[in-house]
């Protein structure tokens, strides 16, 4: 096949995305979105088929909070809102602030205003969340803790159940352990229901003002307003490039909905994609996806297909596109596309800024051949700074864990910048590397062309989730759960 991935399409492709704004599910800037793709997609004369959904759809619109005080009012800056919290009028609530310093103060919050900290999640062993295949370079690692917004936001999400079983009115969530710039517009966590309390973040710096005045027993006045749509639109589409075996396909996916320039990229990349395919002599079908629902997973997500992704609604709604079943055709391979192009930002000696690198690629393969296949396929590029995994403790992250947990082999591009989940006016563009970007569009590019050639017996199946046991990500031992305890009660 001769591939010619476009640079200028792509960065074009980018900022026509960001022109957009914000694409949070169903959001207006999503469905332009979405239109845009489509047109783009029908200049090239292949064929779309839609599924539409509604939802109730929550989005913040005004939120401050204030501290009153018998002398003066004080400003605190908001850092973001907790998606699908809940809302308040425009006049807000003013109650006294409490500081939950433990559990035992829980019960004080009945009508008030609570205060939690949210520490930075850096106690667990990255082995935890992360079993290795391979690395390369070879010296490309993780961090010994697996730590940051996204994963502290998930692990600790419960706080506005504690909050309504207690019947606070409010509650203000101070992250702990991140740098101020770092979490400023987080929009997490995006995987809870509609919680029907508000919420609110504010940064390290803020947060111990805010603490201050509730161990004094000051009052606050918190302002929540969300625009609430009951019925509002979104949709999934596919397209099928059909190839000379009509009975077995790949699957090459993403999703649409994100919140700035990596989050979520893919669809640049698939169209890049499919403008190569469209008038190959292909032996498979090849069928690209582009599901809605990722940031509001609770409302799109269908346990039926293994997983909570997005995909998975689509796949529990397409099965003959992909179980071989019947009559049914057969997906033998699926190919995952998120967040290209990051570059890594962490915290240096109190600075939160580029480190001179690109972050990780972490990417999931189905199996050991998937695996060598990906690697072979990145050893000749510029840059390249990535680790292969294999789904662990029923834990995979992105919109490939819809087809690993169905047995179909995958490689699943999914890094995990800090940034993923920011709102800002900048979209995050200096963040972005496009260079990068079409790299790893190249790297799929390969794929799809290795892929063609190789029998269905040998791309085989997914493995099952490693338990317990993994191979170190962090250069140090390899983790098994017999071995940390052993270390615990050695001490």
């Amino acid at each position: 096949m001769n591939f010619t991935i476009s640079k200028e399409e792509m960065l074009e492709g980018m900022h026509r995305m960001n022109s957009f704004g914000t694409r949070l599910t169903g959001s207006q800037g999503h469905n332009n979105f979405i239109k845009w793709l489509k047109d783009e997609i029908n200049k090239m004369d292949i064929p779309i088929f839609s599924d539409p959904f509604y939802f109730k759809r929550w989005e913040e619109k005004n939120s401050s909070i204030e501290i009153i005080d018998s002398e003066e009012k004080i400003n605190i800056p908001v850092s973001s809102a907790y998606p699908y919290s809940g809302e308040t009028s425009a006049d807000g609530i003013t109650e006294e602030l409490v500081y939950i310093k433990n559990i035992k103060d829980i019960p004080k919050t009945t009508g008030k205003i609570a205060v939690f900290n949210i520490s930075n999640i850096n106690f667990l062993p990255s082995e935890i969340a992360f079993d290795k295949r391979t690395s390369y370079p070879a010296d490309v690692v993780l961090e010994k803790k697996y730590e940051g917004p996204v994963i502290t936001s998930f692990v600790q999400c419960f706080y506005g159940i504690v909050s309504k079983l207690s019947k606070a009115k409010a509650v203000i969530l101070v992250w702990k352990g991140l740098h101020d710039d770092c979490i400023e517009g987080q929009y997490l966590s995006f995987i809870t229901s509609y919680q029907k309390i508000p919420m609110l973040w504010v940064n390290e710096t803020n947060g111990k003002i805010i603490i201050e005045a509730a161990k004094q027993h000051k009052k606050a006045k918190f302002v929540l307003e969300a625009e609430i749509e009951e019925r509002a639109f979104t949709e999934s589409f596919y397209c099928i490039i059909k190839g000379k075996n009509q009975k077995e396909n790949v699957i090459v996916n993403t999703h649409t909905d994100g919140t700035n320039c990596v989050e979520e990229n893919g669809p640049i990349a698939l169209l890049q994609l499919m403008k190569n395919l469209k008038d190959q002599e292909l032996e498979r079908t090849h069928i690209f996806v582009f599901t809605t629902g990722h940031f509001r997973l609770p409302h799109f997500e269908d346990l039926r297909t293994g997983s909570f992704q997005s995909a998975s609604r689509w796949l529990a709604m397409h099965r003959e596109l992909w179980d071989g079943k019947g009559d049914h055709m057969k997906c033998v391979a699926n190919l995952t596309l998120e967040h290209l192009g990051c570059k890594e930002w962490r915290d240096i000696c109190g600075e939160y800024k580029y480190t001179g690198k690109p972050e990780v690629e972490l990417v999931y393969t189905g199996n050991n051949f998937m695996d060598r296949l990906y690697i072979d396929t990145v050893k000749d590029r510029t840059t390249v700074r990535t680790m292969t995994l294999r789904g662990h403790n029923a834990l995979h992250f992105g919109e490939g864990q819809n087809f690993f947990t169905m047995g179909i082999p995958e490689i699943s591009l999914v890094p995990a910048p800090y940034y993923l989940c920011v709102v800002s006016e900048s979209h995050e563009m200096e963040k972005f590397d496009i260079d990068l970007m079409v790299e790893q569009t190249e790297t799929y590019a390969i794929l799809i062309e290795k892929i063609e050639k190789i029998s269905t017996d040998k791309l085989g199946r997914s493995d099952f989730y490693s338990i317990l046991k993994a191979q170190s990500v962090s250069g140090g031992h390899d983790f098994s759960l017999k071995g940390l305890i052993n270390k615990i009660f050695s001490k």
